[in-house]
């Protein structure tokens, strides 16, 4: 490695995929494998232009309106989760739907249905304008449920003082920002109470406390995710906030050799939504030039979901009539 000083390249465990984003790569993949293409997919399936890419290679349609869709088509929901008038769409247009939402998001739709019920305001922390939080929001039909993102959201806020009063949160935003954001609501608010449960999903914790400790060690931390992966982009900002430099990438391709100058230990995670082989594309490009990479393991992570009942379902239909 040439004018350049790499000592040590260290590989975060836990990284890559995620229990949800695996469940819903493989509903599409098996879809496809089972029915044949074409199969709708409404949303980018998970945020990876590569993930994208290669199921498009195969036949699926990636759409972003269930009216592009022929009636009767087979359609699968992404992992971010759906508006709730997107469901009675595909019903009309008596679609074949495969609901991938990841479980972890359809628990704070139901959280918002229950609090709703039980008479509480919702304040929702999330990014604006993610497709995760509108299809949460959606559940409030026509009631106001605000956002916030930031502190200085919080300190907007006009609400008066309701009684009940719950926060819920996007399960893929940064542990440390949101933690900052839930103290200015208490602050504020100091009847509010939090969710029977974290909101922000175990894959997301265990990636950014992966990384921390990774930043702590590594002069530089590469993150391997595509630029509208919520989740990619906290962990490059989490080992930035940690004391490293770091930057997001989607492949080997984007590396910028000169981020290396002076660099002697590297780290590298991948987000949630990332496939391994663009991690050890990574590694390769180190082991080529005389540096193996090391495992740097935080936490094992052994998390697997159920796939789609819809996809259970076609499949014991499918193979009745395979086998009559």
């Amino acid at each position: 490695m040439e004018a350049l000083s790499i000592k040590k390249v260290l590989l975060a465990t836990p990284r890559g995929f995620c229990a949800g984003v695996a469940r819903a790569v493989r509903a599409v993949e098996d879809t496809l494998e089972i029915f044949g293409a074409p199969v709708y997919v409404k949303h980018e399936i998970v945020h990876n232009k590569h993930v994208v890419a290669g199921l498009e290679a195969r036949g699926a349609i990636t759409i972003e309106d269930l009216a592009e869709v022929p009636d009767g088509s087979l359609v699968v929901f992404s992992a971010h989760g759906s508006e709730k008038w997107q469901y009675a769409l595909a019903k009309k247009k008596q679609l074949r739907l495969i609901d991938a939402t990841c479980p972890l998001v359809t628990k704070v739709h139901l959280e918002v249905l229950r609090f709703l019920k039980e008479g509480y305001v919702i304040i929702y922390i999330g990014h604006k304008g993610h497709i995760e939080g509108i299809g949460v929001l959606s559940e409030a039909e026509g009631k106001v449920i605000p956002l916030v993102e930031t502190v200085e959201d919080v300190e907007a806020l006009d609400i008066g003082h309701p009684e009940k009063l719950v926060y819920l949160t996007q399960t893929t935003l940064s542990l440390d920002d949101t933690a900052l954001v839930i103290k200015a609501l208490k602050e504020k608010y100091p009847q509010i109470v939090a969710p029977p449960l974290e909101d922000i999903c175990y894959a997301t914790t265990n990636r950014q406390n992966a990384v921390k400790a990774l930043a702590k060690v590594a002069d530089l931390v590469l993150i391997l995710g595509s630029k509208n992966s919520s989740n990619s982009t906290r962990l490059m900002e989490t080992a930035r906030s940690n004391g490293a430099e770091a930057y997001l990438i989607d492949d080997i391709s984007q590396l910028d050799v000169s981020w290396l100058r002076d660099v002697e230990t590297v780290g590298i995670s991948a987000g949630a939504s990332a496939p391994e082989e663009l991690v050890q594309g990574v590694v390769e490009y180190f082991r080529t030039r005389g540096v193996e990479a090391e495992d740097f393991i935080v936490q094992p992570e052994t998390m697997t979901f159920a796939e789609p009942l819809e996809l259970m379902q076609m499949k014991r239909e499918n193979n009745l009539s395979n086998h009559p």
